[in-house]
């Protein structure tokens, strides 16, 4: 039971990493800015539990402020891929000023939310 298990996870493992081989290299950059917002997140929330929350309005800052980040990076992944027939008729450009303006008012709204 536990031999069809591991090599069920190990197909699965290389189906996926054979499907994401064939994803265009701006889908991989996006990926890899998420992956980096939910990363400082993680390392935030650590220090945090490490070393206390004195100012509590910085950590939350700091954490919504890449979290915020990594959704809206998501949002702009989907507008961007070419094979998501829902945004076929915007250009990227246009889903790229809409990703800047929308961190914009994310981060004025943190900055805000710091005093």
């Amino acid at each position: 039971m536990a031999k069809s298990t591991s090599s069920d996870v190990l197909t699965l493992i290389h189906s996926l990493r054979s499907a994401y081989a064939a994803t265009p290299t701006n889908l991989k950059i996006i990926d890899l800015y998420v992956v980096f917002a939910i990363a400082t997140a993680v390392i935030q929330v650590v220090y945090m539990g490490i070393v206390g929350s004195f100012p509590f309005n910085s950590f939350l800052s700091g954490v919504l402020s890449c979290v915020g980040t990594a959704v809206l990076a998501v949002c702009l992944r989907i507008q961007v891929n070419k094979e998501n027939k829902e945004f076929k008729d915007l250009p990227p450009e246009r889903a790229f000023a809409d990703f800047v303006l929308c961190n914009l008012v994310l981060h004025l709204v943190i900055m805000n939310f710091l005093g």
